[in-house]
């Protein structure tokens, strides 16, 4: 005579409490989708000088006008996320945004900024930053970031630039990336010009001179030729002494009151 398999009640009990978180996960996360948004929340990160180039104000407008509405009241479920964080990273001050929403129902935005490393103001006209990614990023109606400031015969703006050799816009942006670098340029020089035969000159915080590099070549070289003068020559003969100082020399810094 066959036996009959015994039932194994504890795996029954098992399979049947699976089944129940489950099916209480299910109905969780559909009154979830079916509850409304409680309220929007924006923090957007400053910038290392503390400033902002975007506000909170800025950023609730944007998906406002991207979504047509409040957003606060509207179903969990209709708010489409992803796409808040694609339209605030569409934005030329954004360089990430990220979007979620917490246990209260509350929808919160974080704003992470670019961060402008040098501001154009060109020959034709151009006012514009540069990030340290080389995005462009035009003037902020909320804050004028203290950064490098670039003037005269700079190239035209292409999304492509530093792909480009022999150019001046090239030039410029890896010539305040090596400055910026440098914690002793980094906060001595303001300005840098451009001239109309491609050389440049640099504009020190403090004193009169202005100091010729030429052409963009042999730069570490020249700015370490300038760091030795300034440390050891200029302290006897006085940061208003000269009126140029001339780089373009191999080997040699020539000053001229």
């Amino acid at each position: 005579m066959l036996g009959i398999p015994k039932l194994r009640y504890d795996r029954i009990t098992w399979m049947v409490f699976i089944l129940v978180v489950i099916l209480a996960l299910f109905s969780a996360i559909n009154r979830k989708k079916n509850s409304f948004a409680g309220g929007v929340e924006v923090e957007v990160m400053p910038l290392e000088s503390g400033d902002k180039l975007i506000s909170e104000r800025d950023v609730k407008q944007a998906l406002l006008l991207a979504f047509g509405n409040t957003l606060e009241g509207t179903e969990l479920g209709q708010l489409e996320v992803d796409r808040m964080e694609h339209v605030l990273e569409e934005d030329p001050f954004v360089l990430d945004a990220e979007a979620y929403i917490d246990q209260r129902n509350i929808l919160h935005v974080k704003i992470k900024q670019r961060e402008p490393m040098l501001r154009i103001l060109d020959n034709n006209g151009g006012n514009y930053y540069i990030d340290k990614d080389g995005v462009k990023m035009p003037p902020s109606k909320n804050f004028a970031a203290h950064v490098l400031v670039a003037t005269g015969n700079v190239a035209p703006y292409t999304p492509e630039f530093r792909k480009k050799k022999k150019n001046t816009l090239n030039d410029l942006y890896t010539l305040a990336q090596t400055l910026q670098a440098d914690d002793f340029f980094a906060g001595f020089i303001q300005q840098i010009h451009v001239s109309n035969t491609g050389e440049f000159t640099l504009v020190p915080l403090v004193g009169d001179q202005n100091i010729m590099l030429g052409r963009a070549r042999k730069i570490e070289d020249k700015l370490r030729r300038l760091k030795i003068f300034y440390r050891q020559g200029m302290p006897y003969a006085g940061w208003r002494a000269y009126e140029s100082i001339n780089l373009k020399y191999n080997g040699q810094v020539v000053c001229r009151k």
